[in-house]
């Protein structure tokens, strides 16, 4: 990566923990007329109603925020104003969809992707952005965690602890939505393979974390309920279509290491 430092404000300080530096960007974005909306593992833990259980605590390296078709420059503006450091080739090729920001005083790197999310398959968020104040919506949060093919223990560890704090169904806040969960499964058979697939692996996986049995039961017919949720929405044509190629087909990207 190829950093180019910007001239901080004397008095700016990144705050260490990482989930009080989330909140700071997100006060300076809202103050500043920004739109920024935070995901990834922070996100999850500051949607936690009464915060973690003990069995899905854990460690956050980065910080990932989404904003707005068009928001590069004023994004840019936000984090050099905030004390960090951009990834100038990086941002100078890619920014209209994503850039890159470093603390480095803290090692940690800041992903910020504009207008939707892109990794193995792509969430939109734009047209969503407002419906709430500091992260994305729920059922994005839980889409952004469950769209990885090749999905790793951190993020079951978050997608089992959004399902654990939170009721499936209809409608949005505090609720997962399923309707819009199905809704953009059934438009695109890749993404409706991937999430399925990860939400039947966290069924099974679910018994593998220290939670009471009343919790455990909680957390499996959420999942279930998403799962048939989707299998019970009407499938477009495009989606039957992909389905008589299914697996032939490689049904999802390999996102770029940066």
């Amino acid at each position: 990566m190829s950093w180019v430092r910007v001239p901080s404000p004397a008095l700016v300080v990144i705050a260490a923990d990482i989930v009080a530096e989330a909140e700071r960007l997100l006060d300076h974005a809202e103050a500043g007329g920004t739109p920024l909306r935070l995901l990834g593992g922070v996100a999850v833990r500051l949607r936690a109603p009464d915060g973690l259980p003990a069995a899905f605590e854990r460690s956050y390296g980065d910080l990932d925020f989404v904003s707005a078709p068009g928001s590069t420059a004023a994004v840019a503006r936000l984090f050099e104003d905030a004390g960090y450091d951009g990834d100038r080739a990086f941002n100078a090729l890619q920014g209209r969809r994503r850039l890159i920001f470093l603390d480095a005083g803290n090692a940690r790197k800041v992903d910020v992707f504009v207008g939707e999310f892109t990794m193995c398959h792509t969430i939109p968020v734009a047209d969503r952005l407002e419906l709430e104040p500091r992260t994305v919506p729920l059922a994005e949060l839980l889409l952004t965690k469950l769209q990885i093919v090749e999905l790793n223990e951190k993020d079951v560890r978050d997608a089992l602890a959004l399902v654990h704090g939170h009721e499936v169904g209809d409608g949005g806040g505090d609720t997962i939505d399923a309707g819009h969960v199905a809704g953009l499964c059934v438009r695109d058979w890749g993404l409706w393979r991937t999430i399925t697939a990860n939400l039947a692996r966290c069924r099974e996986l679910v018994r593998d974390y220290a939670l009471p049995e009343s919790e455990r039961a909680t957390v499996e017919r959420r999942l279930g309920a998403l799962l048939e949720r989707i299998e019970a929405e009407p499938k477009t044509r495009g989606w039957r279509l992909r389905a008589r190629v299914g697996e032939r087909v490689r049904w999802y990207e390999l996102p770029e290491e940066v």
